[in-house]
């Protein structure tokens, strides 16, 4: 077996696509929707998240033209409704829970770790076939009128019969949750068993551990949800009374499931892009992780705390007075684990070798904005404020300054840190760069004036509201203008860059993690032999070494 400690660092000046990698080696679309390769099943996931999440950007453009005026006048009430039920359906299930697991984890998790493939290649193709039938069958809920209980579910409002298409938009959800269970469990087999020789626990990428934690969610949080779907479909189709007051049913005890699962799931949302900040800050500061063990552990912390924080939802549904005291301190205490992780970026940052390519920029963006929306979810823990803020645009500020401005940030960022090492070709650097401070300002126009409109009683999911809150809306409504460019551009350039891009070489970056140290793209098997693993995944004075052996190398050839 060869040493991951490489002799010699290819020379980028004079890099060319290898002829043989994953994307050549075999040809034909079967070849494709029949692989067993982690690095095609990523691509399939990348293209098939891409297009749910321009479905579902453009449902939240309907939704920011309606609310440019007071009156309800581009659509009727009900039509509102069923858009923004669909935009956040699509949203969170198709785009926000996949979207860096299901793509970057799918593509890196096995090379940064030193094996060949997934665990279980052939459950991994079956995950993006559920992913689709899952997608297929929410496309098919909006051609045939749509959902209107909002994203979710709330009883008795999806266990009344008069609501359209509950059954079908469940089914959906419940597939694709199975399709993260598969997902999840994937890597949790192939971290644990799957490790090249000298790869230890604590030599792991903080991408990894990220990813870790997200999956223990992903496994033990999603078949909470499908318990729920399953009942609310067997009380619209048998009748018996769970969730429904008028059946015996108690709507809370949906509160209680739903939010269960659906609190871990911010957090399977946001902790794989957690582990995506670690590994490009770490690069672009020059520096290792500040604090590795506690921010590898603070992933864990995440995780298990998620599952004990469910009921901050609920404050005003007539919950004990006792258990809202200890639900609003566990609140804050899941920032703890959080606001570690900020703090030791920022420590990594201190002193480093600062450089602002792309990928940083979005970093940086993640922490800005991921910072905000934390320190807002603090209002929200407390009751007090809570019982104000609840059910106003506070919460749409809130909550998509978590999971759009630092997830989507941060899926951004990760994109482009790796795109060289999946498709072997720089993008236009200026111009990305453009892409992320226009992102940056375009979210911060959009969402930001929604805390105020929260904070003045403005009252979510309505078409209509009073002239008084006009100028705001108006302020957000531009601000997603320029979002929506912001998010377009990367689409055109990195598109572009396929085939007009620069040659990227195996290391662009200068990186030390194991996936930098192989060609561009990958071979299908990775690794011509299986490593040996002597060093951990942050260490720059291995990468000086190895960059000082490449030139004592070629002295000696020249001589």
């Amino acid at each position: 077996m060869s040493s991951a400690t490489i002799v010699s660092l290819p020379d980028q000046s004079t890099a060319r696509i290898p002829k043989t990698n994953f994307i050549t080696k075999e040809n034909g679309l079967l070849s494709w929707l029949l692989t067993g390769d982690h690095k095609r099943i990523a691509i399939l996931y990348l293209i098939s998240i891409t297009f749910f999440f321009a479905i579902g950007g453009s449902l939240a453009g309907l939704i920011r033209l309606e609310l440019l005026t007071p009156q309800s006048d581009l659509m009727a009430t009900d039509t509102y409704n069923k858009v923004f039920t669909m935009h956040g359906v699509i949203m969170i299930f198709l785009f926000l829970v996949p979207s860096v697991p299901a793509t970057l984890g799918n593509f890196l998790i096995p090379i940064m770790i030193g094996a060949k493939d997934l665990a279980l290649p052939k459950v991994n193709l079956l995950s993006w076939y559920l992913y689709i039938a899952g997608g297929t069958l929410v496309l098919y809920t909006m051609m045939t009128g749509g959902v209107d209980t909002g994203w979710t579910f709330t009883t008795p409002l999806s266990t009344h019969y008069v609501n359209t298409n509950v059954l079908s938009t469940g089914l959906a959800i419940f597939i694709a949750g199975f399709s993260s269970i598969f997902t999840g469990l994937n890597f949790i087999v192939t971290i644990h068993k799957m490790r090249a020789p000298g790869m230890t626990w604590f030599r792991l990428p903080l991408f990894v551990w990220s990813n870790y934690a997200a999956s223990i969610l992903m496994v033990l949080g999603t078949p909470v949800l499908a318990i729920a779907i399953v009942l609310v479909a067997l009380e619209r189709t048998v009748g018996i009374g769970v969730f429904d007051p008028t059946k015996g049913g108690d709507p809370l005890l949906f509160q209680h499931l739903f939010w269960f699962y659906s609190h871990p799931a911010v957090y399977i949302m946001i902790l794989p892009g957690m582990g995506v900040i670690s590994e490009v800050i770490s690069t672009f500061s020059r520096k290792r992780v500040f604090g590795y063990t506690a921010v590898a552990f603070s992933s864990v912390a995440i995780a298990v705390f998620g599952f004990f924080v469910w009921e901050h939802h609920m404050f005003i549904m007539g919950v004990s007075n006792y258990s809202t005291l200890v639900f609003s301190l566990l609140t804050m205490l899941v920032a703890v684990p959080s606001a570690i992780k900020i703090f030791n970026w920022s420590f990594t940052l201190y002193k480093g070798s600062i450089t602002f390519e792309t990928p940083m920029l979005y970093a940086f963006g993640f922490m800005g904005l991921f910072t905000i929306g934390g320190l807002t979810g603090v209002f929200l823990a407390a009751t007090g404020t809570d019982i104000h803020l609840t059910e106003t645009y506070f919460i749409v500020a809130h909550f998509h300054f978590v999971m759009v401005g630092g997830m989507l940030m941060a899926f951004l960022s990760g994109i482009h840190f790796w795109w060289p090492k999946m498709t072997g070709r720089m993008y236009p650097e200026k111009i990305s760069q453009l892409a992320a401070v226009v992102t940056f300002i375009g979210f911060n126009l959009t969402f930001f004036p929604q805390f105020i409109l929260g904070e003045l009683g403005m009252p979510r999911r309505y078409a209509s509201y009073p002239e008084e809150f006009q100028i705001l809306n108006v302020f957000s409504t531009a601000g997603a203008t320029v979002l929506g460019v912001g998010y377009l551009l990367p689409i055109l350039y990195l598109t572009w860059s396929l085939k007009y891009g620069e040659i990227a070489g195996s290391n662009p970056w200068q990186a030390t993690g194991l996936e930098w140290q192989i060609q561009s793209p990958p071979l299908t098997e990775n690794f011509a032999e299986i490593p040996i693993v002597d060093h951990d995944a942050y260490d720059y004075e291995w990468l000086e070494k190895m960059e000082l052996a490449k030139k004592q190398q070629e002295v000696s050839s020249v001589g």
